[in-house]
């Protein structure tokens, strides 16, 4: 008996990829799903970065706000709906070089391995923040501790918060919060940045920003479940110094040192920027290779929202769609 061949596979189960879902079992694609996507990613849960979220209040639709887990519970209930099949794991192995493609999939949670064919690929396994390591610094995940000032920054109105990072992600998420912030301070650990230099200044003339330069952010001290205060160590000529710098009740620390695209499996088959992030032609989702599309964080560096991402799994699975009909596969 031959080996089946998926019409269209779909790794990641974010906005972009359970979008990409609904538009291609609405399309009677028969989509599968993989739900952890990468490799890099390093957990095969499902729901991506916004499993890690609390309120959600930008998504359209929602004027009270809702619950990431709960917004994304919602997304693969459509999906489901219209006939998408879930599988869980992560692809450890992708083989582009011929059609139809084959993934090679691990389950860690089941313990089991498998592989499958498809004809087409939607790659949305998104791009994961990148963190600093201490202790409890997951634990605080969506309690005080973020990595996105613009979902978030709202919620810390009238609050003092702090921003980790000397790039131009940092002084743009400082500059953001001071919207709502009573106090910024951003934390770095040399006296010269990598943010361009408008950027530095914009965030140096902004009177509710302030600084804590030649310092490392080494941990955390919680109120219960919450933030209050961050542990700090000294560097080059500091060293030695070590503070606490008190931001509680209920204030904030924003990561922002960068995110890691979760593309590793397709170095050497699809082109990247130099970032690691998987390039497309033009406005659309294909990739470089033919039947391979792409769709949300995995590609878009900038503006890394939910509601981008889906709009890009709409594209993907409609670029999908239309490649499969033009090759008599759909």
């Amino acid at each position: 008996m031959s080996e089946e061949v998926h019409k269209v596979t779909i790794m990641g189960s974010g906005p972009a990829g359970l979008t990409a879902a609904i538009y291609a079992a609405r399309a009677n694609l028969s989509p599968v799903v993989i739900e952890g996507g990468d490799i890099t990613s390093k957990t095969d849960l499902p729901g991506g970065q916004l499993m890690l979220t609390t309120d959600v209040e930008n998504f359209p639709g929602f004027p009270e706000g809702i619950m990431g887990p709960e917004l994304m519970g919602r997304f693969r209930q459509q999906a489901e709906r219209f006939g998408t099949v879930f599988k869980p794991g992560l692809v450890v192995k992708a083989d582009l070089s011929q059609r139809p493609f084959t993934l090679e999939v691990n389950d860690t949670y089941g313990g089991t391995s498998y592989s499958l064919k498809t004809h087409a690929l939607i790659v949305a396994t998104g791009a994961s923040a990148k963190y600093l390591g201490f202790e409890q610094e997951q634990e605080l995940l969506g309690k005080g501790v973020t990595t996105c000032a613009t979902c978030d920054g709202a919620f810390f109105r009238g609050k003092h918060v702090a921003v980790i990072g000397g790039g131009d992600s940092a002084m743009e998420e400082a500059t953001f919060l001071t919207r709502f912030a009573d106090k910024v301070t951003v934390i770095h650990r040399r006296t010269t940045f990598r943010a361009s230099k408008i950027m530095v200044q914009r965030a140096q003339e902004n009177p509710k920003i302030e600084w804590k330069l030649n310092r490392n952010v080494v941990g955390v001290i919680p109120d219960g479940k919450y933030l209050k205060g961050i542990k700090l160590q000294g560097t080059f000529e500091d060293e030695g110094v070590e503070e606490v710098l008190d931001v509680g009740p209920d204030g904030g620390l924003f990561i922002a040192i960068g995110h890691s695209p979760n593309s590793a499996v397709f170095g050497g088959q699809l082109d990247m920027h130099d970032t690691g992030y998987i390039k497309v032609q033009g406005a659309t989702s294909r990739s470089n290779v033919d039947g391979v599309f792409v769709a949300g964080d995995i590609h878009d560096a900038h503006y890394r929202q939910a509601i981008t991402a889906s709009g890009a799994g709409c594209k993907a699975a409609i670029d999908a769609e239309r490649w499969l009909e033009s090759e008599e596969l759909g």
